[in-house]
């Protein structure tokens, strides 16, 4: 699995063009081949500041996503943002889920003050 992660930065004068921007984009980049998520969210201690967060199934549907129209129109935003766009890909060979994090506490570290003793 393949996750992506974009942060935009947006000038506060630009923030409804970014905004419409990316809500634009939620439901036909959901619906491409392989994306298993795509979503947007905006910062709560900073509203021009939003994150896109996207997993797709393999690398080769990421690409095909990459060369896309749709992430040209998110590359096109760039003259809305004090920043340059902040792209991150990370390729995920493993998943845990809500298991592990029970399996953790269940087995408990006093120094924290949870697990078995509790």
């Amino acid at each position: 699995m393949m996750v992506v992660k974009i942060i935009l930065n947006g000038f506060a004068e630009k923030r409804l063009e970014i905004l419409q921007t990316l809500l634009s984009l939620i439901e036909p980049v959901g619906k491409e081949t392989g994306c298993k998520s795509y979503s947007v969210s905006c910062d709560i201690d900073d509203k021009n500041l939003f994150c896109v967060m996207e997993e797709w199934e393999t690398r080769e549907d990421l690409d095909r996503h990459i060369r896309s129209r749709r992430l040209g129109v998110l590359l096109g935003t760039k003259s809305l943002l004090r920043e340059p766009l902040s792209i991150r890909i990370y390729t995920v060979s493993r998943l845990q889920g809500m298991e592990a994090i029970e399996a953790l506490r269940k087995k408990g570290d006093k120094k924290f003050g949870y697990g078995k003793d509790e």
